[in-house]
């Protein structure tokens, strides 16, 4: 070990140090106790029957259409894939 490595490391500090800048740091979220609180209160909505998805080629093609057959060409701010915008 060189003598550069051993400087580093008396420098750096100890573990006990750190512990101590944390706790005088503050708490990031919540406590624990209310974790899930949105979650429990939402009401269940049955999951509703879907018409199943292309697969392989058939997938390929549909993203085909969706990005360069169907899209529209214009002026201003180009528009996401997920964008509600008209």
């Amino acid at each position: 070990m060189s003598l550069d490595m051993a400087d580093a490391r008396q420098n750096l500090p100890r573990s006990s140090d750190l512990n101590q800048n944390q706790s005088v740091m503050g708490k990031v979220h919540g406590s624990l106790a209310r974790a899930g609180k949105v979650r429990g209160q939402t009401p269940k909505v049955a999951k509703q029957d879907k018409k199943k998805k292309p697969r392989g080629r058939a997938h390929k093609r549909m993203q085909y259409n969706r990005r360069f057959v169907t899209a529209v060409v214009g002026f201003g701010k180009k528009r996401g894939p997920n964008s509600s915008e008209k």
